[in-house]
């Protein structure tokens, strides 16, 4: 079972009514809660941790969960509102977001809505994007996944971590930056942009900062580089690295919502259903193997820029795309 906690919000998506009218379409959206969405519709076991609303948003997103059998019996509830992020949308351009979070419910997770004991089929948690820009949750989650993080037991979880940076909600973007690098510290795979490096390390040679990342304690860095697929680099048990790209599929492009959180959602998916999520698995992997991994990530994300939203594909879907 994959874990993942974070912001589950409704992502006011803008569209032209019959009339011709701008308008907003609400959506439910927030990066982990899209990954878990994707994670349960290609078939492998998924919980969501968090604090959502019991406003009619609320239940929107708790219905979603549902219907895409992943498990919802880790989140607490709340009278609060539920957190609406406004997107902008370009040709040629990534989204734009004005978020709307003061005193919002997955805003306010704290240490006592958190499971006191994770399901035993749990193997992975995932985390990261804006919830890590707010309190209390940025510090719950730190907390959490920094106690997972360092266990060294058989029945240590693999912690996959996904900055996706926000720079509107980043007022310091130096104390971020030192953060951030403990949550990698923290973490077993680190999935990271383009626009990622480049806000948190501008200027710095991409593969001068895989090596600095990998020198904080991960065992594997990923990232996505748009056309030219995807990029991991790995450190085995001797010291060793590893490396492996994939290529994208062309599909026509409606726009890119979600897709970094699919591609994420459906790295780790393979890993679940090939049987490689454990921390002494990942750092064993072949290069063949890891190649497959983001082949099969990159369909997924390919898929949910064919469409419109984050509407990410099933697992005969994602097995069908050549």
């Amino acid at each position: 079972m994959i874990l993942c906690c974070g912001e589950a919000l409704i992502d006011m998506v803008p569209f032209k009514t019959d009339a011709g009218e701008d308008a907003f379409r609400p959506c439910p959206g927030g990066s982990p809660y899209n990954s878990v969405i994707a994670i349960g519709r290609l078939g492998v076991p998924a919980a969501f941790i968090g604090r959502l609303s019991t406003d009619f948003f609320g239940e929107l997103l708790v219905s979603r969960l549902k219907d895409n059998k992943v498990r919802t019996d880790l989140i607490a509830r709340s009278h609060q509102t539920s957190t609406l992020a406004f997107v902008k949308l370009a040709p040629g351009e990534e989204p734009q977001y004005a978020f709307y979070t003061e005193g919002s419910a997955d805003r306010s997770l704290a240490a006592q809505d958190l499971p006191a004991k994770l399901p035993t089929d749990a193997r992975c948690i995932l985390f990261g994007s804006i919830s890590m820009t707010m309190e209390p949750i940025a510090t719950t989650i730190e907390s959490f996944v920094r106690k997972e993080g360092a266990r060294t037991d058989n029945g240590a979880l693999v912690i996959s971590l996904d900055p996706n940076v926000r720079p509107v909600m980043i007022h310091d973007k130096v104390s971020y930056a030192k953060r951030l690098e403990g949550w990698m510290a923290s973490a077993t795979i680190v999935k990271i942009s383009g626009a990622d490096m480049d806000f948190v390390y501008p200027g710095s040679d991409r593969e001068k900062v895989f090596a600095h990342i990998l020198s904080l304690g991960p065992k594997l860095v990923v990232t996505t580089m748009g056309k030219d697929g995807a990029l991991a680099v790995g450190r085995r048990a001797d010291g060793s690295l590893f490396r492996a790209t994939a290529p994208i599929v062309d599909v026509k492009v409606v726009d890119t919502i979600g897709a970094g959180d699919t591609f994420h959602a459906g790295f780790l998916s393979w890993l679940e259903i090939k049987g490689k999520m454990s921390r002494n698995a990942i750092a064993a992997l072949t290069e063949a193997e890891l190649a497959q991994a983001l082949f099969f990530a990159n369909k997924a994300a390919s898929l949910v820029c064919s469409r419109r939203g984050a509407e990410p594909p099933t697992l005969a879907e994602v097995e069908a795309l050549a």
